[in-house]
């Protein structure tokens, strides 16, 4: 299982392994520093502990220093170049731990002496091994890791058997006599006869626990690299589509609006608001259209809506719907405003001194009241939408206005409003599918 979990979390994010692998690299070039090292301090003791007793160390000795720290020079400089294998780290470090097994098996435990070599067990042990499986946390695989520690334990094994193997008497802690006092148990240990094969199986059983337990922990902060990494991509990946709706929004409403859209998702839930809504037609357009080429009439109508829309983003409307040559905009929904009244008429005064800069005439009509607005579509393509009575008023005020020759056309609620705008009352009328008289105020260019 922890194998497949892991195959998983470099598999899955292609940029994560990318990434991690380069980690390794850098952590295993670390590690072959290190163990180099290591290595050049524990043979300069060696050497000098050798020469200070006039015990010089055997030759087989100097040549396991030298081919380490030769292997260690080499695997450093391949660590990342296109001569890197897979197996690279796992020829190294099996090297060092059975170079170290070699010497307990091999080299004599003090040079020119008869010392029955089982002595190298009793007077070093299996700590020895400790360094090199914690150097191998630096490479960030925990596959290493546990691959130190099975190599240590079955190296370990090996040598510590074919030592023993030519011995012709055997003591183990079972010859003990009972009830043994402080002499008994110098005689047993320091018998050059007892090997204490039950202090190999615990030390085996403890480089496998290490081993165990730092493997755990270097997946784990594998898995926390690949949570982080995870992560940072969400934000990033939001950042971008904030960044892209806002891009989009910004094309009807102002940045700050924008942003509030987008950060505020509350905003585009259904709900009910008092507002204002503004529905904008170009009158004449069919005459103008007529017999002119399309897309030339497809490039004015662009440049006047997109003139258009500007202009209710910079009275902090939004741009509901272009209803072929109009649009439809809102007040105060989903953006909150204070007085969107007021706001909606000026923008309405713009819209049709900008039309008329661009040889249009056209007519706005303007309705306040209660709104109902929100997203509506499917589960994977949604609009926000207004509806209800405000919105037919609305569009019933912009027809009117033909018949009035008006330029905006407005209900009372956005008339009592108007401090800068004049409007004339222009009596009472009846609004088609709208039961009842309304007062109507008109306001038409000089």
């Amino acid at each position: 299982m922890l194998m497949r979990i892991a195959h998983k979390d470099t598999t899955q994010n292609p940029d994560g392994s990318a990434a991690l692998k380069r980690a390794e690299q850098t952590g295993l070039r670390l590690a072959v520093l290190c163990r180099t090292l290591a290595i050049g301090v524990f043979a300069a003791w060696w050497i000098g502990v050798g020469l200070m007793a006039g015990t010089p160390i055997a030759p087989s000795a100097y040549a396991i220093l030298i081919g380490l720290t030769l292997l260690g020079a080499t695997t450093y400089s391949v660590v990342g170049t296109r001569y890197d294998q897979w197996w690279l780290k796992y020829a190294i470090y099996s090297a060092d731990i059975l170079a170290i097994c070699a010497v307990f098996a091999l080299v004599p435990v003090r040079s020119g002496s008869d010392i029955p070599q089982i002595y190298a067990f009793k007077a070093w042990g299996v700590h020895v091994f400790f360094p090199i499986i914690a150097m191998a946390c630096l490479s960030l695989s925990w596959r290493l890791v546990l691959w130190s520690g099975a190599v240590a334990v079955t190296g370990w094994a090996s040598a510590f058997t074919f030592v023993i193997q030519d011995m012709p008497r055997r003591l183990e802690w079972a010859d003990m006599p009972l009830n043994a006092d402080a002499n008994d148990y110098a005689t047993l240990f320091l018998s050059p006869d007892f090997v204490g094969t039950g202090n190999r199986i615990v030390e085996s059983g403890m480089v496998l626990t290490t081993a165990g337990i730092l493997a755990l922990a270097v997946y784990r902060a594998r898995r926390v690299f690949f949570a982080q990494l995870a992560a940072e991509e969400a934000r990033v990946g939001e950042q971008a589509a904030r960044e892209h709706a806002t891009g989009i929004l910004g094309k009807y409403v102002p940045e700050a609006v924008a942003l509030q859209l987008v950060n505020d998702t509350k905003a585009l839930v259904p709900h009910e608001v008092e507002g204002v809504v503004l529905v904008a037609d170009i009158a004449g357009f069919s005459d103008f259209a007529s017999g002119k080429p399309p897309t030339e009439v497809i490039d004015r109508l662009n440049t006047f809506l997109d003139h258009a829309a500007t202009c209710v983003s910079r009275h902090n409307g939004v741009v509901i719907l272009f209803t072929g040559d109009g649009l439809l905009a809102t007040f105060n929904t989903p953006i909150p405003m204070d007085e969107p009244e007021k706001a909606a008429l000026a923008c309405a005064h713009d819209l049709v001194a900008q039309a008329r800069r661009q040889n249009f005439a056209l007519r706005v009509g303007l309705a306040s009241g209660p709104l109902a607005a929100g997203s509506v579509g499917s589960s994977e393509r949604q609009a926000f939408t207004v509806y209800g009575e405000t919105v037919n008023r609305a569009a019933r005020l912009e027809t009117l206005g033909k018949d009035l020759n008006a330029a905006i056309i407005a209900d009372t609620g956005v008339a009592q409003t108007s401090d800068e705008i004049e409007l004339t009352l222009s009596g009472e009328h009846q609004l088609k599918g709208i039961p009842g008289s309304w007062p109507i105020w008109t306001w038409r260019p000089d």
